[in-house]
């Protein structure tokens, strides 16, 4: 889950490719949105599902893991906007739209989300049989049936069921990492959605927990948004300890639920080590 060397290489390529075509603003601003990156958490669970699963396209799993990760980018333009989040920083660095102003911001994230779509076309060239399963895969996971679209708006109606609004928020990009790699490696990527939902979960978990008692400076970004903004929060619904103990349960189901594949059990290890990541230790030791 650490060679990501092809997912920066792809990723540096598609932004290089806007070209002189690109107005100037919006092609820094572009690459100010993608680097330098976060963990990228979704691109690692992509390419990982890959391996587990005996894929042979190299440059076709990087091109569905950098799809992800654009669109992921370009959530984060959108969701730290004045009208949702109206946050001032992200990667411990200025948000997109403090950096660049409202109109750019919206616009590169709007173009990133084409981006992805160009990256997953031209990485698909040598097994263009799998372009179809994979660009679905990846449109339903930006969207509003269930997408990071839906996600967004949920926090604009008036009842929200945390957990729906968990795996439409955070949770389908996940799903569309395990799917994808599934899909990459040319099986059936269905049975892989329930992975990378409760992934999806747990780290949607994690997150409202360092929300609530993180530090900015060393997550990078605001804290204390969700009681601010009256979201709903795990933290909320079940407690510091409740809500840790949620996300440790989500984890040991999500590594129950890996379909039969060549390396099953190292992907079990490698997601369990990846989760012990997701929480400081500073906050863990809170709930000891």
């Amino acid at each position: 889950m650490d060679a990501l060397e092809p997912i920066e290489r792809t990723l540096e390529a598609a932004i290089a490719d806007a070209g002189p075509d690109c107005p100037g603003r919006l092609a820094a601003a572009l690459r100010y949105a993608v680097f330098p990156g976060g963990a990228r958490l979704r691109p690692k669970l992509c390419m990982s599902v890959a391996w587990a699963c005996g894929a042979e396209d190299p440059a076709l799993v990087a091109a569905a893991g950098s799809a992800i990760e654009l669109l992921h980018c370009a959530s984060l333009a959108h969701d730290d906007l004045p009208c949702f989040d109206d946050a001032d920083t992200r990667r411990g660095k200025p948000s997109l739209h403090r950096a660049f102003g409202e109109p750019l911001a919206v616009l590169a994230g709007d173009a990133l989300i084409v981006m992805a779509f160009d990256v997953l076309a031209n990485g698909a060239r040598e097994c263009p049989q799998r372009l179809a399963p994979l660009a679905r895969i990846v449109s339903r996971a930006s969207g509003a049936a269930g997408g990071i679209a839906a996600g967004q708006a949920w926090e604009c109606e008036a009842e929200i069921d945390l957990s729906r609004y968990h795996r439409a928020k955070t949770g389908a990009l996940f799903s569309a990492a395990t799917m994808a790699g599934a899909a990459a490696a040319g099986l059936d990527h269905e049975p892989w959605r329930r992975v990378g939902e409760l992934i999806g979960e747990a780290y949607q978990v994690a997150d409202d927990i360092r929300d609530a008692f993180g530090d900015a400076d060393a997550l990078g970004k605001p804290v204390g948004r969700d009681a601010a903004l009256a979201r709903p929060s795990a933290c909320l619904e079940f407690g510091l300890q409740g809500a840790i103990a949620r996300l440790n349960g989500l984890v040991a189901e999500a590594c129950a639920s890996i379909p039969p594949c060549p390396r099953g059990a190292e992907l079990a290890g490698l997601i369990r080590q990846e989760a012990r990541r997701f929480l400081p230790e500073d906050i863990a030791r809170l709930a000891a």
